[in-house]
């Protein structure tokens, strides 16, 4: 989630304007999706964070079932004290705010701070993946480099015989003598494939070396600094 989405739902539309004109006195300004309650359930499911404003009493289960089965965080604002009760028994994930005097600050305050939670653990979830897939090429890596002798071993044993085989002219015919030299060409690429291997592993040890070092001189100067 590059840039996270605000869903908000409401019937009254001046409702979902406050929210969006108040928002815009703060630091990191989400995207907006606004609709109306009689338009829900639709395809939106990209958001960050959901608020759900007063809506009539037959639609509160229509738009507040499916969003409350979701992860995202799901406020939902209401005008009296019995929507207030029957909105936290029967969707206890909900955030549930009475609109009173101060109800405006209060939710984007909280809301603002949930959008920012919301992206950090997206963040985080990318990052877990990436390291997932380099672990997975790691483990790759080190198995062609803990293979790479008995490799070497047979790639010289194919060097050597199709030299042997080679060395006499006249032996062959034209087509396996041609047949013979693709043989040992292509293993001599596949020997510079895993020389390079040998190559990258040194200069990864160099920099791991030369990172390790680094560290070690910054935890020395921020002791000194102590």
């Amino acid at each position: 989630m590059n840039h996270p989405t605000v869903l908000i739902i409401a019937d009254d539309v001046e409702f979902s304007r406050s929210i969006t004109a108040r928002w815009q006195m703060e630091r990191h300004v989400p995207t907006f999706t606004l609709l109306r309650g009689d338009l829900w359930p639709c395809s939106v499911d990209n958001f960050a964070v959901a608020i759900v404003g007063p809506l009539r009493r037959e639609l509160l289960s229509v738009v507040l079932e499916p969003l409350h089965s979701t992860q995202q965080p799901l406020f939902c604002v209401c005008d009296d004290a019995p929507t207030v009760h029957l909105v936290r028994g029967r969707w206890p994930r909900t955030s549930v705010l009475r609109r009173d005097e101060n109800w405006l600050n209060i939710l984007i305050v909280a809301a603002a701070e949930a959008v920012l939670r919301a992206g950090a653990e997206a963040r985080a979830r990318a990052a877990e993946e990436t390291c997932a897939i380099l672990e997975r090429q790691a483990m790759l890596g080190r198995y062609i480099v803990d293979m790479r002798h008995g490799l070497n071993n047979a790639l010289t044993s194919l060097l050597g015989n199709s030299d042997l085989l080679l060395i006499e002219p006249g032996s062959l015919s034209a087509q396996a003598r041609a047949q013979i030299e693709t043989i040992r060409n292509m293993t001599l690429r596949i020997h510079e494939v895993l020389q390079r291997f040998s190559s990258l592993e040194k200069e990864m040890n160099v920099v791991a070396q030369q990172v390790e070092r680094d560290s070690g001189k910054y935890r020395v100067a921020a002791a000194a600094g102590d």
